[in-house]
């Protein structure tokens, strides 16, 4: 019997895309580990995404991943190390240059596997580039390995990134209403946190965590899934100070009013707007604290979180880290045994004792999609999450993964010379 022909492996190469979480660097760690045990010859990455790519912008890691502790620092390293970006690919029909381009750039590289990194805008070129594979033939695998800490990608129970995010922000939360407790003022004050989330509540949902035997928690919580109206907010707000003297709430910076309006629009719009339509959204507490002083005549604090919650590594999630290493590994082993246009998902199979796997899901059923938080996990009211919320974020944040310090600072895993790659 003629013995099977054993396939040559060539190179593979990842990317990193949409913004940064304190776990993506993870899943870059264990696409490069699990290509390296394969028997790959090369792992290339791009310089910020498919847009670097396709102006000639990669490296081989290997010249940067050069020891375990490389890959452990890597995995602690907050932000995208090879560079993201926020680049729309056109519809084939409308730009067939620009994949001809691509695939010309991978086939010099000799690439089989293609690993992008990324949330739902990401997961539209790996849906973009295996339909063009399969249209001319083309042999390379693209897989899609999720990311976000915005956590609204579908099918997946959760996704890397978004239990460190949501630690972080449980914990952010915790320590100013213990702050906001230790300061009286005669009329009061109310501070208001502004959380990331355009459609999505599941990072201002996380605020919830902060309550505890040893916290009451925010004393209000409005995600985007319900339509935010100002004065019964106001009204609320006037409510609560007739018996506590400092209020911590949590907003998400996506509250619009029923109309669509954001609330952010309200105070002074920001223009910015990015490939893929998306309104940057800034300000929205600092409006509703100047309502608050107007109206009610309170001491106010407008806080946001800003990127803290996405770049905290000091405060990462085990779980997390752990999760995110695993699906890097995962999209790599499906690529390397034939899958293409596929997104690693992450199935939860029990809450007590938390245990998940992975599974493989058509990215076309992902891609563009959207996953909010179910209404029925919103008290009725608008105005606070439920138990059942609790009780699902809370397997995604425990653990810890303990910093590499260096005279008393976080080390990171850099790139040398990137601005002359740039």
């Amino acid at each position: 019997m003629e013995k099977k022909k054993e396939r040559i492996k060539r190179n593979v190469i990842v990317g990193q895309s949409g913004g940064p979480t304190a776990a993506i660097n993870s899943s870059l760690a264990g696409v490069y580990r699990t290509a390296i045990d394969r028997g790959y010859k090369r792992v290339f990455g791009m310089i910020h995404g498919i847009q670097g790519l396709l102006e000639g912008r990669y490296v081989d890691l290997s010249d940067h991943i050069k020891t375990g502790l490389d890959e452990e620092l890597l995995k602690r390293t907050p932000s995208a190390f090879l560079g993201s970006c926020r680049y729309k690919l056109p519809g084939i029909s409308e730009d067939k240059a620009v994949y001809e381009k691509i695939f010309s750039i991978l086939n010099d590289l000799q690439i089989d596997c293609f690993i992008y990194i990324g949330g739902n805008d990401s997961m539209d070129t790996i849906k973009k580039l295996s339909d063009y594979a399969i249209v001319t033939g083309s042999e390379i695998k693209f897989i899609g390995c999720p990311k976000t800490i915005d956590n609204d990608l579908a099918l997946t129970d959760h996704t890397p990134g978004y239990g460190s995010a949501a630690k972080y922000i449980g914990t952010s939360v915790k320590e100013v209403i213990r702050d906001g407790w230790s300061l009286e003022t005669e009329k009061g004050q109310i501070l208001v946190i502004e959380i990331m989330g355009r459609n999505a509540g599941w990072l201002t949902g996380a605020a919830a965590l902060a309550k505890g035997e040893d916290c009451d928690g925010p004393d209000a919580i409005y995600l985007p899934e319900i339509d935010f109206d100002v004065d019964k907010f106001v009204a609320r707000c006037r409510e609560m100070l007739k018996t506590k003297r400092s209020i911590v709430i949590a907003v998400s910076e996506g509250i619009h009013t029923k109309d669509g309006t954001y609330i952010s629009e309200m105070g002074s719009a920001n223009a910015y707007v990015d490939a893929f339509g998306h309104r940057q959204l800034t300000g929205t507490a600092r409006y509703l604290c100047d309502v608050l002083g107007a109206q009610i005549g309170c001491k106010t604090r407008a806080i946001e979180l800003s990127a803290l919650q996405r770049a905290a590594s000091h405060i990462a999630s085990r779980i997390d880290i752990l999760e995110a290493f695993e699906v890097g590994g995962a999209a790599l082993k499906a690529a390397d045994e034939g899958e293409s246009g596929q997104m690693v998902i992450i199935v939860r199979t029990s809450d007590d004792p938390y245990q998940a796997g992975t599974e493989l899901k058509d990215v076309h059923r992902i891609a563009n999609d959207e996953r909010l938080v179910p209404l029925e996990w919103i008290t009725p009211d608008g105005t606070n999450v439920t138990r059942e919320f609790v009780n699902y974020v809370k397997p995604l944040i425990q653990g810890d993964v303990a910093p590499i310090m260096v005279d008393g600072i976080p080390r990171h895993l850099f790139m040398p010379n990137y601005q002359q790659i740039l």
